[in-house]
C-alpha cells in the first residue's frame, strides 16, 4: 500500500522530472521540422495535410504524447510486477513476425494491419529492458556468477535471434547496447575490454591486410594485430595478476623478438614476420598456462584463453567477411573501411548525405530550402538519414544544437538512473540510456560515414510511428518509475 496524503495523480505530476519531458518535447518539435524538410517536395501546398509525411508525423507525435500520459498514470509497480509477462508476449509477437508474408525492402519485420504498419522489434526494446531489470533486481543476483550472467545474456540473445530471422540485422545489433548495463552492474571490465579488442582486431586487420611493411612480405594488418595481442596480454598480466615484473618480462621478450625479426626482415633476409609473431604468441599461451598451474592463479589461465581467442577470432575474421556475410553487407564494411568507394552503389547514400551536410555550411540553407533533400538525392532521407536534412537546412549550428539536446537527454538519464532507490529502477534506467546512446551514436555516425550503415532510426527524428512509440515507451516508463521512487510502501 502506498502511504501518501496527496492524490496519486497529483503526486505523480509533482514527482515527474519535467526537465526530461521538456527535452523530449523539444526533440519532437525539431524532429517534426526535420521530417517536413526531408519529405517536402516543390509544389506541395500544405505540410499539415495527412496525405504528406509531415502531416502523418503530427499524428504519430500526438499519439505518442497520449501514450506517454497513459504510461504515467499507471502504477509504477505495474512494470515490475508484469515485466516477464510483457517480455513473453513480445517474444511471441517477434516469433510470429518471422512468418509474416509481407516483405518490405527485403525485411519481414513489419506487421501490416490494413493501412497501419508496425515493427514489433521497436517495441521489444522496452520489454527486454523490463525483463533485464526484473532479473537483475532479484534478491541474491550477482552478475559475476556465470549462471546469473547466462540468464541475463539469454534475455538479450533470444529477441536478437528472432529479429535476425526477420532479416533485420540492424535492429538486432541495437541489443548489444545492453552490455553497457552489465558493466554498470558489476560485469568484469575484462569482458568489455575483450569486445573492444575484437573490434580493433577486425578493423586494423581487414583495413591494412593488403598493405606491406616497406619491402618485406609482411602485412601491416596482420603484424599490428599480433602486436596488439602481445601488448594486451602483457597488460592484462599487469592489471589482473598484479605481477608487474612478469608483465614487464613478457612485454620485453615478446616485443624484443618481434622487433628483432622485423629488423632482420628489413635489412638481411626478407620474410613474413607474421609467422614469427604467431610462434611468439603460441609460446606466450604456453607460458601463461604453465604459470597458472605453477602459481594456482586462475587469472593466468583466463589471459591465456584471451590470447588464444584473439588469435582464433582474427583468423576467422577474414573468412566471415568474405564467405559468411551477404554481398551488400561486405560492400558496406569495405566502403566504411576505405577499401572501396562504390559511389553508385553501397557508398551512394553516405556520399550524398555528406554532400548535403557539407552544403549546409555554418548556418544552413533555411527551412525547406535544402536542394539535396528537395531533389531527393539522399535515399531514406526522412528515416535513417534524417540527420542530413538537419545539416543541410540548419547547418553546423543547428546540427550542434540537436546533438546538444541529445547530450542533455543522455546526461539527464544518467542522473535519474543513479538516484533510484531500487535496483529495478536503476537497471531499467541504464537500459533506456544504453538504447538511446547506441541509436544516436550509430545513426549520426553512419550519416557522417563514421559507422556502418545498419538502418536504425534517429530517436524522435526519423519518420514513423513504430520507432516514435517505441522510444516513448522506453522513456516514459522510466519517468513513471522515477516518479514513484520516494513513495512509502507497506
Amino acid at each position: 500500500m502506498v502511504r501518501q496524503t496527496d492524490k496519486k495523480q497529483r503526486g505523480v505530476l509533482q514527482s515527474l522530472d519535467w526537465w526530461t519531458i521538456l527535452i523530449y518535447m523539444a526533440l519532437l518539435t525539431f524532429g517534426w521540422v526535420s521530417v517536413c524538410g526531408a519529405s517536402y517536395s516543390y509544389g506541395d501546398a500544405d505540410i499539415f495535410s495527412l496525405d504528406t509525411r509531415s502531416g502523418m508525423q503530427i499524428i504519430w507525435i500526438g499519439t505518442s504524447i497520449v501514450l506517454g500520459f497513459v504510461l504515467l498514470m499507471l502504477d509504477d509497480r505495474f512494470y515490475d510486477k508484469f515485466a516477464f509477462l510483457i517480455f513473453g508476449v513480445m517474444l511471441l509477437l517477434l516469433f510470429a513476425t518471422i512468418f509474416n508474408p509481407h516483405s518490405i525492402k527485403g525485411s519481414r519485420s513489419w506487421l501490416v494491419l490494413g493501412p497501419l504498419r508496425l515493427q514489433p522489434a521497436e517495441f521489444a526494446k522496452f520489454a527486454t529492458a523490463l525483463a533485464l531489470a526484473k532479473v537483475m533486481s532479484i534478491y541474491g543476483y550477482n552478475i559475476q556468477k556465470w549462471q546469473h550472467f547466462a540468464a541475463t545474456l539469454a534475455i538479450i540473445v533470444v529477441p536478437m535471434l528472432f529479429i535476425v530471422l526477420q532479416r533485420e540485422t540492424g535492429s538486432a545489433l541495437v541489443y548489444t547496447a545492453f552490455f553497457l548495463v552489465f558493466y554498470r552492474e558489476g560485469m568484469p571490465g575484462s569482458i568489455l575490454f575483450t569486445g573492444v579488442a575484437m573490434v580493433l582486431y577486425f578493423v586494423v586487420g581487414i583495413r591494412y591486410a593488403d598493405t606491406m611493411i616497406l619491402y618485406t612480405p609482411t602485412s601491416v594488418g596482420k603484424f599490428m594485430v599480433l602486436l596488439f595481442i602481445q601488448l594486451f596480454s602483457g597488460g592484462l598480466v599487469w592489471v589482473y595478476c598484479k605481477d608487474h615484473s612478469k608483465a614487464i618480462s613478457i612485454l620485453a621478450v615478446c616485443l624484443g623478438i618481434t622487433l628483432a625479426g622485423l629488423l632482420f626482415s628489413l635489412f638481411v633476409i626478407p620474410f613474413d614476420v607474421f609467422y614469427l609473431e604467431l610462434l611468439v604468441c603460441a609460446f606466450l599461451i604456453g607460458y601463461l598456462i604453465w604459470e597458472s598451474l605453477a602459481t594456482r592463479i586462475r587469472n593466468y589461465l583466463w589471459i591465456a584463453l584471451f590470447t588464444l581467442g584473439s588469435l582464433v577470432f582474427f583468423s576467422l575474421a577474414d573468412y566471415v567477411l568474405n564467405n559468411v556475410m551477404e554481398p551488400h553487407q561486405r560492400v558496406r564494411i569495405n566502403v566504411l573501411l576505405g577499401l572501396e568507394e562504390d559511389l553508385k552503389g553501397a557508398g551512394y547514400n553516405v556520399h550524398q548525405s555528406e554532400i548535403a551536410i557539407g552544403s549546409g555550411g555554418l548556418e544552413g540553407k533555411g527551412f525547406l530550402n535544402g536542394t539535396q533533400t528537395k531533389l531527393k538525392f539522399v535515399p531514406e532521407q526522412d528515416t535513417d538519414f534524417i540527420f542530413c536534412t538537419v545539416g543541410e537546412e540548419e547547418g553546423f549550428v543547428g546540427s550542434a544544437g540537436v546533438l546538444m539536446l541529445f547530450l542533455a537527454l543522455i546526461l539527464r538519464l544518467i542522473h535519474l538512473a543513479e538516484r533510484q532507490n531500487f535496483t529495478f529502477g536503476r537497471v531499467y534506467g541504464y537500459c533506456v540510456l544504453s538504447i538511446f546512446l547506441f541509436h544516436v551514436f550509430i545513426n549520426v555516425g553512419m550519416v557522417l560515414g563514421l559507422t556502418p550503415v545498419i538502418g536504425i532510426p534517429l530517436p524522435f527524428f526519423s519518420y514513423g510511428g513504430s520507432s516514435l512509440w517505441g522510444f516513448t515507451l522506453l522513456l516514459f516508463i522510466f519517468l513513471r518509475i522515477d516518479a514513484g521512487r520516494n513513495m512509502l510502501r507497506d
